[in-house]
């Protein structure tokens, strides 16, 4: 089945499908729970007709010990019961969840357009939840009805008046629900849309909480979550007075119901078509009834809050990729070389590129947008709209995004760390040992551990917020050069550190790649200098290419570009 035919139908059914044997093992215990449940008044009513009208002790103490077995088989099937339940529940919504962030993070890019962090978060927590949720809702709505067709077939054996006014009314319960469900599951999804962005606006303040306080813009920053928080707040609350509405509609037209049953039935006894007995079991199965009545207007609500999480899960999952996944495999050895044919796409406009396996290459571009665009080619993240993007003669397209990952490392400008200890975000890819250590001396990123007070075991915090812009961007290259790629792209590794520091990182990037391609995108004219050569890029096209210092002598356009 192609992505475009996933809807929110099918991702339920594929939800349900996957934990079949809990739901039906949770299903078949409910059901006996229930069943017992109603046979509770029937056996209380035969012990009233023979124990106690006829006085007979046998029949008394027969009763009392069957009442015992009932409820010695109700608390080991509701136990039981309710564990498959929640364990199909759980497992479909983590299922559900590994789904969802294997689909955000393919290499393909699989993230769906207009949806931010915060929106996919609040999608593959508590859509997610809810969806799983459907698998409970089941085994309660199996076993409701399993109460129900004991209470009826138990009615009809008393009167058959008795047993049809129940069958009739459950049905009508049941579609008078689904109707009253309907506003529930429109604004239960009103409610997901507007939660989604009020996740998004906290999770970008969080993170960009210190640039906020350094430049007071605190005030602004929380009017802006009141605004998106209070919209989020407006939903949630017509979701709850839907869901109030429904469960007291849903409730009031049980009692209705219930107090049908009981005075049809004392009229009966009254008229002594039915013993006492049977009037007795007669009311507690209409007491009874309130029960699996009251679990179908849950099961709806739940049913209704799960369809709507299942459309923008299917939306997620639907999405289709902006690369196409490719079919053939890497060279058998990857060489290095890279060649761009005539490529043009959003900025870039003919670009022909020939670097050669091992060549160290600077590329100076006066729009970022153009360094955006080469970025994303080189790394796969889309195809260019003309021209083609070669490793070792093999166009990119035709390979597999995963693949490509593997011999093509792109290390972005604002690449995150990771929370944990500042060498395992070095060594998180590595190739081995020795190259963590010569990736971190080359980076600077030793000298970094050296300032810590745990050295390299030292805890680094979420987004490497506990270190500063500086030792951040040394930790992140030095863990781009541990991978020890056949071919590295570095995007300005070095913007945020000293003059020292630099000429240290730019000997050191050279040493430790050396027979390796390496790719730099900088304006770094310490960087520039130790490369073999330097395309410079204006308007979208290549206007030079050469060494640095030639470039910087007859070139005013770089020589702007790079000493401006």
């Amino acid at each position: 089945m192609g992505s475009q035919d996933l809807s929110g139908k099918v991702v339920l059914r594929g939800a349900i499908a996957g934990q079949r044997r809990d739901v039906a093992l949770g299903a078949l215990l409910g059901a006996g729970h229930q069943a017992g449940e109603a046979l509770v008044p029937v056996v209380i009513g035969a012990v009233i007709d023979r124990g106690v009208a006829d006085g007979d002790l046998s029949g008394l103490l027969l009763g009392v010990v069957a009442l015992g077995v009932i409820y010695l088989g109700l608390s080991f099937s509701f136990r039981f019961g309710a564990r498959a339940g929640e364990r199909a529940a759980e497992t479909s919504a983590h299922r559900l969840r590994t789904r969802l962030v294997s689909r955000i993070l393919a290499p393909q890019d699989g993230s769906p357009p207009g949806r931010l962090s915060g929106e996919l978060t609040n999608i593959a927590t508590l859509d997610a939840k809810r969806v799983g949720s459907v698998c409970m809702a089941l085994v309660v709505g199996i076993s409701a009805l399993m109460g129900l067709l004991v209470s009826a077939v138990v009615l009809v054996r008393i009167s058959a008046l008795l047993g049809l006014v129940v069958l009739l009314g459950t049905l009508l319960l049941l579609w008078l629900g689904h109707l009253l469900s309907k506003p529930l599951e429109h604004r239960s999804g009103a409610e997901q849309e507007r939660a989604a962005p009020a996740a998004r606006v906290a999770a970008d303040l969080v993170s960009g909480l210190r640039v906020l306080k350094g430049i007071g813009a605190e005030p602004a920053a929380v009017a802006r979550y009141r605004t998106t928080s209070r919209h989020s707040l407006a939903a949630t609350l017509r979701a709850a007075r839907a869901q109030a509405w429904q469960s007291g509609m849903v409730l009031s037209l049980t009692g209705v119901f219930i107090a049908l049953v009981a005075f049809i039935g004392g009229r009966l006894a009254t008229a002594g078509d039915i013993s006492l007995g049977e009037l007795v079991s007669a009311v507690g199965l209409a007491l009874f009834l309130l029960g699996p009545l009251s679990q179908f207007s849950w099961v709806n609500a739940e049913l209704a809050q799960g369809r709507a999480s299942a459309a923008r899960i299917a939306e997620v999952l639907a999405t289709d990729g902006t690369t196409l996944p490719g079919t053939d495999p890497l060279p058998p050895a990857v060489q290095g070389r890279l060649r761009l044919r005539a490529v043009s796409h959003e900025s870039l406009r003919g670009v022909d590129m020939d670097i050669a396996a091992g060549e160290n290459v600077g590329v100076v571009t006066t729009d970022p947008s153009d360094a955006n665009a080469l970025l994303g080619c080189l790394a796969r993240r889309f195809d260019p709209d003309s021209g083609a993007v070669e490793l070792d003669g093999v166009p990119l397209s035709t390979l597999q995004p995963a693949a490509i990952r593997t011999a093509v490392l792109v290390a972005e400008h604002d690449a995150d760390l990771f929370e944990g200890t500042l060498l395992s975000n070095v060594s998180a890819a590595a190739c081995s040992a020795d190259t963590v250590e010569r990736a971190m001396v080359a980076s600077g990123a030793d000298e970094v551990a050296r300032t810590l007070h745990r050295g390299a075991e030292t805890t680094v915090t979420e987004r490497g917020r506990s270190l500063s812009g500086g030792q951040r961007q040394r930790v992140a290259l030095a863990r781009a050069l541990a991978v020890d790629a056949p071919v590295l792209v570095l995007h300005d590794p070095a913007t945020a550190v000293d003059a020292v520091t630099e000429a240290k990182i730019a000997a050191g990037l050279r040493e430790i790649r050396a027979g390796r391609t390496t790719v730099v995108l900088t304006t770094s004219p310490a960087l520039l200098a130790t490369t073999d050569r330097v395309i410079f890029i204006e308007g979208g096209r290549v206007l030079a290419a050469g060494p640095h210092g030639e470039l910087v002598s007859d070139h005013l356009g770089y020589r702007t570009a790079v000493l401006s």
